[in-house]
């Protein structure tokens, strides 16, 4: 930048984010499900991920000066990516809480930001919005299980795109975006209550930024109905489908006369539900016994676009090249698929190389007897 000018970030990392998707647990909001979700062998996957977002700047290391707490807040992020933060301030409990959060997010803007970059999921947003002020700019790396929120990048790598551009001199918009967070404990008894919680200020560059979620409407109903008839017309004996989360799944299996688990991922074979519910490790034991084919099916959630890496992290990276893209079925309603407006389907698995493989051209089920080309991305 020119005359010395230096862009100030705050990274703010919360390092617990999304560690309860892989094992089923379906959100990482209290103590009490970090601890279940650590002792079922849960990984921290935000403080890579905002490596991931943080390492797309170092063309740019000589504009850029990063604010953040330290160890797993932030510092360790930052210097993983190859620069020397500002460290600010620490966490005052081991492991970190939210309140640590808001202590972190109320020592960072004290810095006059130009902008507070946060690694987390919906949970971590709401403390945002109770915490900085309206004309505060903020942008999310999603890292959380569940994210209804529009104040994220659609994945790490999107996040460092936006800032590139920032960087680069571009033309960024400045927009509000919506914070809503879901019931966690409603979530896990298989209901979905999403909350407005208000707004926060964003850069928004080349739909970059996350969609806010669809939650569905009676129109797509029936081409819900005829992709469920159709993926049960297509279902081969000897197969064992892990079947994703998600209405258009679940309907599926009720279409079959089975009662899945609406937002978990469910095991089919030969038309009978052997498990439901179940977690990555879960997964891998049962594609590794079963003697024959395997396969994947999954929808998109409406608005985002994404197929996996939101609300269904069981499917991890592991799990999905040894099913292989070969075997993956994509069923998504045409109209949820129209709502994309053109955008891709979209993968974020916490492995930007299977990212990649999994990006390309796909059949997709949009209603019965009727597949489309659509492309995935990420």
């Amino acid at each position: 930048m020119p005359n010395g000018l230096r862009l100030r970030i705050g990274v703010l990392v919360n390092p617990y984010a999304g560690i309860g998707g892989s094992v089923g647990l379906k959100g990482s909001d209290g103590q009490v499900i970090r601890d279940k979700a650590l002792a079922m062998g849960a990984e921290l996957k935000a403080i890579s991920r905002m490596q991931r977002t943080l390492s797309k700047l170092i063309p740019f290391s000589d504009q850029v000066d990063f604010f953040c707490f330290s160890h797993e807040m932030g510092e360790e992020s930052v210097r993983a990516a190859g620069f020397v933060p500002q460290v600010v301030g620490s966490a005052q409990t081991i492991p970190s809480t939210s309140n640590d959060t808001i202590h972190a997010i109320e020592k960072l803007i004290s810095y006059q930001l130009d902008l507070l970059l946060f690694a987390g999921g919906d949970g971590t947003a709401r403390l945002l919005v109770d915490s900085v002020p309206k004309n505060q700019l903020v942008l999310g790396v999603p890292a959380g299980v569940k994210i209804h929120s529009g104040v994220y990048a659609y994945s790490p790598e999107a996040a460092g795109d936006i800032l590139l551009q920032i960087l680069g001199k571009k033309l960024v918009s400045s927009v509000t975006r919506d914070v809503k967070d879901i019931n966690e404990d409603a979530f896990r008894l298989g209901q979905v209550k999403v909350k407005y919680y208000g707004e926060l200020t964003v850069p928004e560059a080349n739909d970059l930024l996350q969609q806010v979620k669809n939650s569905g409407s009676e129109k797509n109903a029936q081409a819900q109905l005829d992709v469920a008839q159709t993926l049960i017309e297509q279902l081969d004996q000897d197969t064992l489908y892990l079947v994703g989360t998600g209405s258009t799944t679940h309907l599926f299996l009720q279409e079959l006369g089975l009662e899945g688990s609406l937002l978990g991922v469910d095991l089919l074979l030969n038309s009978q539900l052997i498990a439901k519910d179940v977690s990555a490790n879960e997964l891998m034991q049962a594609i590794n016994s079963h003697q024959s084919a395997v396969k994947i099916i999954v929808t998109a959630i409406g608005g985002q676009g994404h197929i996996f890496g939101r609300g269904n992290q069981q499917f991890t990276p592991d799990v999905i090249r040894c099913v292989g893209k070969s075997n993956l079925i994509l069923a998504v309603a045409r109209d949820k698929l129209l709502s994309l407006n053109g955008r891709p389907l979209l993968v974020d698995t916490h492995d930007p190389e299977l990212d990649y493989l999994l990006s390309g051209l796909y059949p997709v089920v949009v209603g019965y007897q009727d597949t489309v080309l659509y492309q995935v991305g990420y």
